[in-house]
C-alpha cells in the first residue's frame, strides 16, 4: 500500500511584506504554522512577532499557530554561528545532533501534526536556515514527507 504524501512547508518572513507572507501561506493551503524560532517575540519580527502572528494567521487564513521550542536551535549554537565561531557545516552537524537528543524523530510519522503544516523562521531563503535542516531530518526518517519551501 502506497503511503500518502505529507506536505510540509517552510517559510521565512524576512524580506516579505505581510501581504506576500500571508498570501503564500493561504494559497499553499497551510493549516498550521509551527514557529521554530528561539526568539519569537523580537521587535525586529514586525508582523511575525508571536503574539501578533497568532492573531493574523487566524483572522487572515484560519491558520493555527504553534510555537515548538524543541525545533529551535539553542541560543549558544545560533550565537556561535552568527559570530563566526563555527561555519555552516559545523552548525548543521550540531543542530542535527540537537534534534536527535530532543527525540524530534518522534514527529516524523505524525501525519496529523505535520501535513499542511509550515515551519517558520526568520531567514528569507532556506539554504542556511535550520527550518530546512529540520524538514530534511524528518524527511530522512519518513520519505513520504514532501518538503515545499514557500518563497
Amino acid at each position: 500500500m502506497k503511503r500518502k504524501k505529507i506536505k510540509l512547508y517552510t517559510i521565512g518572513f524576512t524580506g516579505k511584506s505581510a501581504e506576500a507572507f500571508f498570501t503564500l501561506l493561504t494559497e499553499a493551503g497551510v493549516q498550521k504554522l509551527i514557529d521554530t524560532r528561539i526568539n519569537n517575540s523580537s521587535q525586529l519580527s514586525g508582523f511575525a512577532k508571536a503574539s501578533d502572528l497568532e492573531y493574523f494567521l487566524e483572522k487572515i487564513g484560519g491558520i493555527a499557530y504553534e510555537y515548538n521550542v524543541e525545533f529551535a536551535p539553542t541560543k549558544e549554537l545560533l550565537s556561535d554561528y552568527r559570530e563566526k565561531q563555527i561555519d555552516w557545516s559545523a552548525y548543521e552537524k550540531k543542530y542535527v545532533s540537537l534534534l536527535k537528543e530532543r527525540n524530534v524523530a518522534s514527529f516524523a510519522h505524525n501525519a496529523v501534526y505535520l501535513n499542511a503544516s509550515c515551519f517558520l523562521c526568520s531567514e528569507h531563503e532556506p539554504d542556511h536556515c535550520h527550518r530546512r535542516l529540520l524538514a530534511e531530518y524528518l524527511h530522512q526518517i519518513n520519505t513520504s514527507i514532501e518538503i515545499i519551501h514557500l518563497m
